[in-house]
């Protein structure tokens, strides 16, 4: 068994290299936080007009990173779960050329 201080931290157990982070899944954290921060302003926005624009840019942004987040899903890195699922095993199946259902 080998030391663990010894061990590179750039490389899991097995001493294989770990996977680099994707600017995908980079994506995926920042549309979220942008959607979070979104709501919060459209929940304090004092005119009706001003937190319906809030609340569209915080969809657009959940929109985004489902969008990052399919693009993971089609390349293994996440599981297989949600509306992003759905759509990469549907583009994965048209791929293929087999429907999805």
């Amino acid at each position: 068994m080998t030391d663990p201080a010894t061990i590179d931290p750039a490389t899991t157990g097995t001493g294989k290299r770990a996977p680099h982070e994707t600017l995908d899944a980079q994506l995926i954290r920042y549309w979220e936080r942008e959607a979070a921060r979104f709501e919060a302003l459209a929940q304090r926005a004092r005119f009706g007009w001003l937190g319906r624009g809030y609340a569209r840019r915080a969809q657009r942004a959940r929109d985004m990173a489902e969008r990052a987040r399919a693009k993971e899903v089609a390349r293994g890195r996440l599981p297989a779960t949600g509306p992003a699922a759905a759509r990469a095993t549907a583009s994965a199946a048209a791929r293929e050329g087999d429907s999805p259902g």
